[in-house]
């Protein structure tokens, strides 16, 4: 048996009427990225506060490289690393300075905190800049430089919240092939992400967190599998779009799902061509002609619409207990 290098189980924690952790339980083996998803206010930045000792929840037990952290804080910071949503980074000092500081804090004594400093900001492509100040560094650079931080001390495990949240695309690739090399040279990483994307590139398994509990967990091909098959995109003009989801609504078992930003109309097709050739037959018969239509194959964002029934990019500001649909397929 695989003993996990982290583990959470029941954890609950409030504010106030909130329930921002309701019963959360996750526990993941070493050696992998662990990819944990969900909106805005689901829950994602609390739990991971709890597992690197920021924040005492409620009830429930957390262990992280098999230290308990409620019991023993201490222990469990020098085996754990954390690289925020917002680079904690101090402007007024280079680069190598900010690196060298938490190096320090690590207690791994001056020369060792240097040379460890000048290690890790040429694994991150930053030696050439490691000697300006931070407040000339771009958006992109200082994400960087905050990851050097959270590895100068070789933490076992790496909680990583939401790390390219707001960064340039080409920065936001560059940090990926950053975790990717870590997770090779033996870290252990815990991703917070709103990107599906993201944990369908980097994550060896995912957790679907909302409103405070996780309602999924498996690999990125589990997840996708369970929608059954590839789906169907298309986009009509919007005075028909509410015609087109009653008329989709009666080709399968699924329910046909709308997403505003991108304007288009998913239905999973677990028959593939033949529900394609279905979806066009019903439209031409309510006399819809759709602007475009394809079959692809499922992603994250297919799995997130469906159990949740809002994409992994919305806020979620439903009071704790509130009911939403998260059926994929209609009673029969």
């Amino acid at each position: 048996m695989i003993t996990p290098i982290v583990r959470a189980e029941g954890v609950v924690k409030h504010f106030d009427e909130v329930k921002a952790l309701d019963g959360v339980d996750i526990e993941f083996e070493k050696g992998i990225i662990y990819g944990l998803l969900g909106p805005n206010g689901a829950g994602k930045t609390t739990l991971i506060r709890v597992l690197t000792t920021l924040l005492r929840p409620d009830s429930g037990t957390a262990m992280v490289a098999g230290i308990d952290v409620l019991r023993d804080p201490v222990a469990a910071r020098t085996r754990l690393g954390l690289a925020g949503q917002f680079a904690a980074v101090d402007d007024y000092l280079t680069g190598r300075e900010n690196v060298e500081m938490v190096g320090r804090l690590y207690r791994l004594g001056s020369t060792k905190a240097r040379d460890r400093a000048a290690e890790v900001l040429d694994k991150i492509g930053l030696s050439d800049s490691a000697d300006r100040p931070v407040r000339t560094y771009s958006g992109g650079m200082r994400r960087r430089l905050d990851l050097a931080a959270s590895i100068v001390g070789r933490p076992d495990v790496l909680f990583l919240d939401e790390p390219t949240t707001g960064i340039d695309p080409r920065s936001r690739i560059d940090i990926w092939d950053l975790i990717t090399d870590l997770v090779a040279g033996g870290t252990t990483i815990l991703l917070t992400t709103q990107y599906l994307d993201e944990a369908d590139q980097l994550a060896a398994r995912v957790g679907v967190i909302d409103q405070g509990k996780v309602i999924a967990e498996g690999t990125p091909t589990q997840l996708k599998d369970q929608l059954g098959g590839s789906v169907v995109e298309l986009t009509v003009a919007d005075a028909d779009r509410d015609n087109t989801m009653a008329a989709l609504a009666t080709v399968n078992e699924y329910e046909p799902t709308f997403e505003p930003s991108s304007k288009k109309i998913s239905l999973t097709a677990p028959n593939g061509p033949t529900t394609l050739t279905r979806v066009v037959r019903r439209l031409d018969e309510v006399q819809i002609a759709p602007e475009d239509i394809a079959l692809r194959q499922p992603t994250l964002d297919d799995v997130f619409l469906s159990i949740t029934g809002h994409t992994a990019e919305e806020t979620v500001v439903e009071p704790a207990g509130a009911t939403r649909g998260r059926r994929s397929r209609r009673s029969r």
